[in-house]
């Protein structure tokens, strides 16, 4: 069990730790017991009633926050020609074709999101090895292998984030920032869990939503009363 200073342990004590808390209850509890010197992003963890050993069960997709995650993302894109163009005037930080592939594989890793049309993947895929092990592959599910550049690097801008089951059946996302207004994490809460019930494996049995808790980077958990999110 992991040991906590007494600055932690004297917060945590506004936070009932037996109790289920509604989402919005429990996100102000959050930012009231946030005391780092950052701004420390506030994470959302779920622990879904499926089996992650099972394909037919796996649960991974993509959603807008509508109030953004309060990081711009650096985005890369693989295109060539127009859609190259298109990636640039969309906002894409870098974009190239085999002379990104060369940088990466030198070692260079500015970047948080790939981006890659398809035509561009039998290239790209070389780059599996580098980019899997650090979870930046393009991947079709995740709306990052696409000819519609422009839109996968707006919305990625806007705050499109990646959910994905752990070897543990959790799912873990971030929804903002501490400085955020509690209503607009709230929403931006929402908008995860609405995305999650939608994910639901037509293979899953019983309670899919079991456990759900909220807390910011450094400071304690509140638990969700995940009952009324089903």
């Amino acid at each position: 069990m992991a040991k906590h200073g007494k600055n932690y342990l004297e917060v945590a004590k506004q936070i009932d730790s037996e109790a289920f808390y509604e989402p919005l209850e429990a996100i102000e509890l959050v930012k009231k017991t946030a005391r780092a010197k950052f701004d420390e992003t506030v994470e959302v963890a779920v622990r879904l009633g499926v089996d992650p050993r099972k394909q037919d069960q796996a649960v991974r997709g993509v959603v807008v926050l509508p109030h953004g995650t309060g990081k711009t993302k650096r985005v890369l894109v693989f295109a060539k020609g127009d859609k190259a163009k298109e990636a640039e005037a969309a906002g894409a930080d870098f974009v190239g074709d085999q002379d990104m592939i060369n940088k990466i594989q030198q070692g260079w890793f500015d970047f948080d999101v790939c981006v890659a049309t398809p035509d561009m993947m039998s290239e790209v895929g070389k780059l599996g090895r580098i980019l899997g092990g650090k979870g930046l592959m393009p991947n079709p599910k995740a709306g990052t292998v696409t000819f519609d550049v422009a839109k996968a690097v707006q919305e990625i801008k806007a705050g499109k984030i990646e959910y994905r089951l752990d070897k543990a059946g959790q799912i873990h996302a971030p929804i903002g920032k501490v400085s955020f207004d509690a209503e607009k994490l709230a929403e931006n809460f929402k908008a995860l869990i609405d995305a999650l019930n939608r994910a639901k494996p037509a293979a899953a049995k019983g309670v899919y939503l079991k456990n759900v808790a909220v807390s910011s980077t450094m400071g304690p958990g509140a638990r969700v009363n995940a009952a009324n999110l089903r």
